[in-house]
């Protein structure tokens, strides 16, 4: 009865102040983190939210142009989804001993609809899994050792997907890691090409478009090359289309951009419809005989929670929708129009190096500021963000690998006049500090100024 006492229950959660919410992160999860997150206002308590839009406890609505990395590519709270989920609310959720219905429709959809010959599933619950599936896979199918990927790529931060991650910020902490990984510059044909007639790699992993890298596009022709030198090498083609998956650059998948067949592919984050945590490694029938097809290597891979049947049975009701609304097309078209948009904004206004993306996943650089606080010259994306929050009521991020990029990913439900106002509220940042010269300190202040300005007026 004690230990029942010192719970915090659901009851008292859900009736919790932002002041308990900010003392729970900070002192049970991290500290650092809370101290972040307060920094760009995004300390606020959402209480609802649905389709593009947030609420908080104040009774102010945002639009989320984050998207949850890409997992909300249907918005929030889709109300078919939830329906799906109560559809199977009497069904055992979990039963090994058993072929769950829902999960092997789950798994035949996915080989119908996904590129080249992928038949073969293993249903998972992240990103991270799915690409630990995939290694596992490429080592058991082929006998070499080898990993190859990209520098500035990001699969994953457990221990194999890490070993894959091009960024020595995540890696270096944790060294020892998988051993026989080794990374190739990003949309660079020749030492990827010297690195693979080596003969010495199981797969090479590469993500349709670099993400947290900054989303960076790979040059015309890089990826249907390398897929091709891959087969010439017998290294697994493995493409990670975890965040690029289901829509979000104008296709269902981003292979489709290069007529790609892979041999492994890795997806998660919006198969589950922003709702529940699913993720797949799919492969060619070849590859997965050759590392599984015999009795007793049936169980060498397995999941506990991956494949149950809540689960499946949003994935399954998700891309239906996705396919009957032609979400990937209109992905598209709004991707086009919201691109060029920010192009120009780039062309006029000093503050913004780059634009780059794909349908709705698209980044804007900002110039690397040259003097400041080290902390202010590497987080420029965190205070325009921090300014988007505060002024304009829109939610965005920076990218993992490049923190002075921002990525704009809504939901693929995202409407014209929603995408023109968060290119407004862009363009109004960017043009008031017109002759910004080299330091992101005036920006970083102007959103502490109105931080305070908040706190203050909550406090009377």
């Amino acid at each position: 009865m004690a230990r029942v006492n010192r719970l915090v229950t659901l009851e008292q959660a859900l009736a919790s102040t932002g002041s308990d919410v900010k003392e729970w992160f900070a002192a049970y999860i991290n500290p650092e983190l809370a101290s972040l997150l307060t920094l760009v206002g995004a300390d606020r308590r959402y209480v609802a939210a649905c389709g593009m839009t947030v609420a908080d406890a104040d009774g102010r609505e945002y639009l989320d142009f984050l998207g949850g990395y890409g997992s909300l590519n249907l918005g929030h709270n889709h109300p078919e989804l939830l329906a799906a989920l109560a559809s199977v609310s009497e069904l055992p959720n979990i039963l090994q001993a058993s072929m769950n219905p829902v999960a092997s429709a789950l798994a035949a959809s996915l080989a119908h609809i996904s590129p080249g010959a992928l038949q073969k599933n293993f249903l998972c619950n992240s990103g991270a899994e799915a690409v630990e599936a995939a290694l596992k896979l490429a080592r058991a199918a082929t006998g070499r050792e080898g990993l190859l990927s990209c520098e500035q790529s990001f699969h994953g931060k457990t221990f194999g997907a890490l070993s894959v991650t091009g960024r020595t910020h995540y890696r270096a902490p944790f060294q020892p890691l998988v051993p026989g990984c080794d990374y190739v510059p990003f949309g660079d044909f020749r030492p990827l090409q010297d690195r693979l007639r080596t003969g010495r790699y199981a797969a090479f992993i590469v993500e349709p478009v670099q993400g947290e890298g900054g989303i960076i596009v790979p040059p015309a022709g890089y990826l249907w090359e390398a897929q091709q030198l891959c087969r010439d090498t017998g290294t697994l083609f493995v493409l990670d289309e975890v965040q690029t998956g289901l829509g979000r650059t104008g296709y269902l998948f981003a292979a489709e951009h290069d007529q790609l067949e892979p041999d492994v592919m890795a997806l998660a984050k919006s198969l589950g419809g922003g709702l529940v945590p699913v993720g797949a490694c799919l492969s060619t029938d070849d590859v997965w005989r050759k590392a599984y097809g015999r009795r007793d290597r049936s169980l060498l891979h397995t999941s506990t929670f991956g494949g149950n049947t809540r689960a499946s049975a949003v994935a399954l009701k998700t891309l239906e929708i996705l396919l009957r609304d032609d979400l990937p097309a209109k992905a598209q078209r709004k991707g086009a129009l919201f691109l060029q948009r920010l192009q120009g904004m780039a062309e006029r206004l000093p503050l913004i190096k780059e634009v780059r993306g794909r349908g709705l996943m698209i980044g804007v650089e900002f110039h690397s500021p040259q003097a400041g606080p080290e902390w202010v010259r590497g987080y420029l994306g965190a205070a325009v963000c921090g300014l988007l929050l505060e002024e304009y009521q829109i939610i965005s991020a920076f990218t993992f690998n490049n923190p002075n990029t921002i990525r704009f990913e809504p939901p693929l439900t995202v409407s014209d006049e929603q995408l023109q106002r968060a290119a407004d509220a862009l363009e109004d940042i960017c043009a008031s500090h017109r002759d910004f010269r080299g330091t992101a300190t005036h920006l970083v202040r102007t959103l502490l100024r109105r931080k305070l300005h908040r706190t203050f007026r909550k406090s009377v």
